[in-house]
C-alpha cells in the first residue's frame, strides 16, 4: 500500500530487507519473479505493470494501462509473455520484446482476480469479481489463448467470487478458492467440470482475498483462512494434514518453498510475513 516493492533476504538476521524497489506511483497489487529470477514483474494502482532488474534495482519497461491492473502472471514456456488482469475487466497478453500488447481478452466489466496458465499454455483461466454482473456465468472463464475467445464462462456457477485459482503442477485439473469457505475442484479439460464429489474445506475466507498454492511435487496444498492459520491439505485425498496458527488476524497467503518442501512463507491480513519451518 505504501508504493514500494520489498526484497527479502530469508536467511539473514541483520538485513532481512535485500532491495526496497520504489518505482509505482500507487499501491502495489501483484508482483512475480521472471523464471530466470533476475527480474520481477510488478502491477498496481497507479494502472501500470513494470519490469524490474532486482540485481541492479532498475525499472527497465513500464506497460501502461487504461484500468487499475490486479493481477500478472508469466507466460509458463514463453518469459517473454505475460498476462495482465485489471479493474475494467480486461485481460491482456502483454509481448515484452515489443512493449506492447499482443492479444487482448474481455467478457465483461467484472474486475479481474486472478488468472492462471493451463499446463500444455494453450488456455488460460481468469476469475472474476462477479457482483456486479450475471452470477451465474463468468466468475471462472477457460479462454483460448490464440483464438481470444472463451471456451467455457459456466464453469462455476455458485454466487461467489473466487479470489484465487491455481493448476496442479502436472495433473489436468485447477482449483478455486471461494468464498463460500472451500477450495473448488475442476477439470481442467473439456467440458471443464466441477467435481461435485471433493474439495477442500476446513479454512475460511470471509470474504478476504485468501490465496492457496500447491507444493512443487503436486502433494500437497497450502491454504491461508480467515482464522489466521494456515491449513495444509492432501491434494489427491482433500484430507486436511494439519493446521498452524500463524496470525491473530486473517492469513492471506502461503507459498511452499520452490525446492525445501518443509519450507512455507506467509503473510497476513495486518502486514506481517513469516517464514515456517
Amino acid at each position: 500500500m505504501d508504493h514500494t516493492i520489498c526484497i527479502w533476504n530469508v536467511w539473514s538476521r541483520d538485513q532481512k530487507k535485500a532491495r526496497i524497489l520504489n518505482y509505482h506511483n500507487a499501491a502495489v497489487k501483484d508482483v512475480k519473479w521472471s523464471k530466470q529470477g533476475l527480474s520481477i514483474l510488478s502491477c498496481g494502482y497507479d494502472s501500470t505493470s513494470r519490469l524490474i532488474d532486482v540485481e541492479r534495482g532498475s525499472e527497465t519497461q513500464v506497460f501502461k494501462e487504461d484500468q487499475i491492473v490486479g493481477v500478472i502472471k508469466f507466460h509458463p514456456n514463453n518469459s517473454n509473455l505475460f498476462l495482465s488482469g485489471g479493474s475494467k475487466g480486461f485481460l491482456r497478453l502483454w509481448d515484452i520484446r515489443v512493449g506492447k500488447v499482443v492479444k487482448e481478452y474481455f467478457r465483461g466489466p467484472s474486475p479481474i482476480l486472478d488468472v492462471e496458465f493451463t499446463i500444455d499454455a494453450n488456455q488460460f483461466i481468469s476469475s472474476s469479481d462477479i457482483s456486479i454482473g450475471n452470477i451465474s456465468e463468468n466468475s471462472i472463464i477457460i479462454w483460448d489463448i490464440s483464438r481470444q475467445v472463451p471456451l467455457s464462462n459456466q464453469v462455476y456457477v455458485e454466487a461467489y467470487t473466487c479470489p484465487c485459482i491455481r493448476h496442479h503442477p502436472f495433473d489436468s485439473y485447477f482449483v478455486a478458492q471461494s468464498n463460500a469457505n472451500y477450495i473448488a475442484i475442476f477439470s481442467s479439460r473439456p467440458p471443464f467440470k466441477l467435481n461435485k464429489y471433493k474439495r477442500y474445506e476446513s479454512h475460511g475466507v470471509s470474504g478476504f482475498p485468501i490465496k492457496c498454492n500447491f507444493s512443487s511435487d503436486g502433494e500437497k496444498l497450502v491454504s491461508g483462512s480467515s482464522d489466521g492459520c494456515i491449513y495444509f491439505y492432501d491434494s489427491r485425498s482433500t484430507d486436511l494434514i494439519k493446521k498452524v496458527k500463524a496470525y491473530e488476524h486473517a492469513c492471506t497467503d502461503v507459498a511452499f518453498h520452490p525446492t525445501m518442501p518443509n519450507v512455507v512463507a506467509s503473510c497476513s491480513w495486518s502486514g506481517n510475513v513469516s517464514v515456517f519451518e
